[in-house]
């Protein structure tokens, strides 16, 4: 009776724990992706492109400059709430802030391959109207980013609370599932790091909740040259945009 009890309690356990991987395996680009958050859209998008069959749109802020600056945000940000702020922090760019697959205007259905296709796409518009092209991703966006520096020759590259692998910061929030074995959406910017070769800032938030510090060092040492490292003294994930030294680093680099 005695074994027979652990032996169901045994295989209770391992059915909980398969239901939850499969959870995690079937839901991962819902708990990865929050377009929901940019649904409303405020102001008419004003710069449209079609990739591969999905029309995309965005905003343009500062047109007619010669230099421009592309901007992929984090996994819900809202990004037509930076035109006004970012008209004055980068007067001398034509800024491009660009939704996701499926964010705010945007059609179609986030995931990382056609993200970063859709970045590609974008860069080779932007420059082909511009003398050169700058690029700002932040957290999800920082995944972007590097691939797409890494394909292509960007003026420089600013990262706001990256990561080396998202699949190494999954692992440390969910330590006994297999995250490797299950990530479909792994954004591994360390594999793409080395081959970038533009001048890069690394903005790191010192109370970061959702990077923890060691992902981003990770992901520092795989550049090739040493990028420019700062840390916002007691911002979080989703706060660093409100204290002054960001503005300040950002434009300081974008200059």
């Amino acid at each position: 009776m005695f074994w027979r009890t652990i032996a169901a309690m045994t295989a209770l356990a391992a059915l909980l724990y398969i239901g939850a991987a499969a959870v995690l395996y079937f839901n991962q680009r819902q708990m990865l992706y929050h377009p929901e958050a940019t649904w409303r859209v405020v102001h008419a998008p004003d710069v449209e492109l079609v990739n591969e069959g999905v029309t995309l749109r965005g905003w343009v802020v500062n047109p007619g400059r010669a230099r421009a600056l592309l901007y992929f945000g984090g996994n819900g940000e809202r990004v037509e709430d930076l035109r006004d702020a970012w008209a004055s922090w980068f007067p001398g760019r034509t800024i491009y802030l660009l939704p996701y697959r499926g964010y705010a205007a945007s059609g179609g259905e986030p995931e990382e391959r056609a993200l970063v296709a859709d970045a590609v796409a974008w860069f080779d518009r932007t420059a082909a109207a511009h003398v050169s092209v700058a690029v700002i991703g932040r957290s999800l966006g920082s995944g972007v980013a590097v691939q797409l520096a890494a394909a292509r020759p960007v003026e420089r590259l600013a990262l706001v609370t990256p990561f080396d692998s998202m699949v190494r910061v999954a692992q440390a929030f969910h330590p006994w599932m297999p995250i490797d074995w299950l990530a479909r959406e792994r954004f591994e910017s360390w594999r793409y790091a080395t081959k970038v070769s533009c001048p890069v800032l690394i903005l790191r938030a010192e109370q970061d909740e959702l990077v923890a510090a060691p992902r981003t060092a990770a992901l520092a040492a795989r550049f090739a040259v040493r990028p420019l490292e700062q840390v916002v003294a007691d911002a979080g994930h989703n706060s660093i945009q409100d204290y002054p030294e960001y503005r300040v680093d950002l434009t300081r680099f974008m200059q």
